[in-house]
């Protein structure tokens, strides 16, 4: 097997890095997520970004999705059930985490960097142990769904 890296895109995010950091830390103020997908201003907001089909899925995906202080549980397809634990935190720049149910073993982290003292930008990296035949199953996969995942916290009101 080989680790294999999966980066986002540097995500703006306009908000302080202190406040991205401290709702992130706590994964129990993700589920904001959710009541957000239900904002039917967001999902208009959304739809002209997103195709109807996508964005239901999404939708479906997002409200499976279950949350504690240092998990967070879905269904991501290929893989099935993966659930994803914070192992560090390193207040305010980085928060790490490793799967704790899942076919392959991956660890997640999310980097904040401040761009000033209200804004600061965000880039997430998947680290997989994949051998070569699953890695030309799920690559692309992890690929996407790095970057929408990227997508998703870019647009959380932190400061709400």
């Amino acid at each position: 097997m080989s680790k294999q890296q999966f980066e986002s895109n540097v995500k703006p995010i306009p908000y302080a890095q202190s406040c991205v950091y401290a709702k992130l830390a706590d994964l129990n103020n993700l589920a904001v997520i959710k009541e957000r997908f239900n904002d039917p201003s967001v999902r208009a907001m959304m739809s002209g970004q997103v195709p109807e089909d996508k964005l239901n899925q999404l939708n479906e995906r997002i409200q499976e999705m279950t949350f504690d202080t240092d998990s967070v549980s879905c269904n991501i397809s290929p893989l099935g059930e993966v659930s994803l634990r914070i192992i560090e935190r390193e207040e305010p720049k980085c928060i790490k985490f490793e799967t704790v149910n899942s076919p392959i073993h991956l660890n997640l982290w999310i980097q904040l960097l401040p761009t000033s003292e209200t804004a600061c930008k965000m880039k997430l990296t998947v680290g997989a142990d994949l051998n070569p035949f699953i890695k030309g199953m799920v690559a692309k996969p992890l690929k996407e769904g790095v970057e929408k995942l990227a997508d998703m916290l870019a647009m959380i009101p932190y400061g709400a």
